[in-house]
């Protein structure tokens, strides 16, 4: 009889979390090795990296630092150069890293701000699976899990700007790479899924605006985003760490190819 508790055990399985030194990263991170996976926490931040380390270690998980910066191919080529030496191949990714930048207009929004974010957010994305991908097709199996957003689902504007087009092109760029790579290495036995994230704190997404807005601003953006949630709340990371695991384990191994909205019904409504 099928052990049903087994499906969602990691051991032995090597992963990789990207900006795993705050945030969501972190939360992945801690919640990959709780379950018993080997977790390599990259990040461009070593102290955070770090943290987060010593915090797996803490509940006896197997865990390390590693830096990378995801927008820099020398850097990507060399951590899953170091990578690849050390462990000798990859079973699961979670594309993580992100930034966004302070919250304009399109037409306001400089080509600066817009390179800046959509080469971490999109092209680090790529960078790293693109080197991933030949590890996991070697094994004959792996989980890539690419974090997106709602504001790659759909746009939003409560009558003054609280994203930017380059945050939002960026993660349905994110989107679309995640179903192409699906579609191309299923026979692989590669799964490649995306979680889309409404409004979750705990996170540095938002250090753009912060000391740049009036008390009334930020009250009035916290207001629209609770108006535009069913459930009234934010997520936070630990509201993640599930639906993580499950997509990377065996319990979703007939699941590709899907984006999941985790944003308390924001997107249902």
């Amino acid at each position: 009889m099928q052990n049903y508790t087994d499906m969602f055990r990691l051991d032995g399985r090597v992963a990789v979390v990207t900006g795993a030194g705050f945030g969501l990263g972190r939360a992945f991170a801690l919640g990959l090795a709780a379950f018993g996976a080997t977790v390599v926490c990259a990040d461009r931040d070593m102290p955070n990296a770090e943290e987060t380390v010593g915090l797996a270690r803490q509940s006896h998980g197997k865990a390390e630092a590693a830096h990378v910066d995801v927008a820099e191919e020398a850097s990507v080529d060399a951590f899953w150069d170091k990578l690849k030496a050390d462990h000798g191949g990859l079973d699961i990714l979670i594309n993580n890293a992100g930034v966004t930048s302070l919250p304009t207009r399109t037409h306001e929004l400089s080509i600066a701000e817009w390179d800046r974010v959509t080469n971490i957010n999109l092209r680090g994305v790529f960078l790293c699976t693109r080197r991933a991908l030949p590890m996991m097709m070697a094994r004959k199996r792996g989980s890539i899990i690419n974090i997106a957003s709602i504001a790659g689902l759909l746009g939003y504007y409560p009558d003054f700007a609280r994203l930017a087009a380059n945050y939002s092109a960026a993660k349905a760029g994110v989107i679309g790479l995640t179903r192409q790579a699906a579609a191309e290495y299923a026979a692989d036995g590669i799964r490649v899924n995306a979680i889309a994230p409404g409004w979750h704190g705990g996170t540095n997404l938002g250090a753009a605006s912060r000391g740049r807005w009036t008390p009334e601003q930020t009250a009035r953006a916290e207001a629209a985003i609770h108006a535009g949630i069913p459930m009234g709340r934010r997520g936070t990371p630990d509201d993640l760490v599930g639906l993580a695991v499950y997509l990377a384990s065996d319990a979703s191994s007939y699941l590709t190819g899907q984006v999941i909205a985790h944003d308390g019904g924001w997107s249902a409504v």
